[in-house]
């Protein structure tokens, strides 16, 4: 099962905690994403959530350019 598919499967609010799981980042990676903006979130009191929904849009219309550099 992919990571998308499992996504839909949890609940419709997550921690950033959760989200770098689903990423494969680490925990402070996705907290340094969220002080950028490239990971939507919500601050309630302490505490920043992350919509499921939010996290799936993220990865079905992510297209970033992989350049493998010179090989030889």
């Amino acid at each position: 099962m992919n990571e998308v598919q499992q996504l839909k499967d949890t609940s419709d609010i997550l921690t950033v905690e959760e989200a770098a799981r689903y990423m494969r980042i680490s925990r402070n990676s996705a907290f340094e994403a969220v002080r950028k903006g490239e990971l939507p979130a919500v601050r309630i009191g302490r505490r920043l959530l992350v919509s499921k929904q939010a996290l799936i849009r993220l990865f079905e219309t992510a297209s970033v350019p992989v350049s493998l550099g010179a090989v030889g």
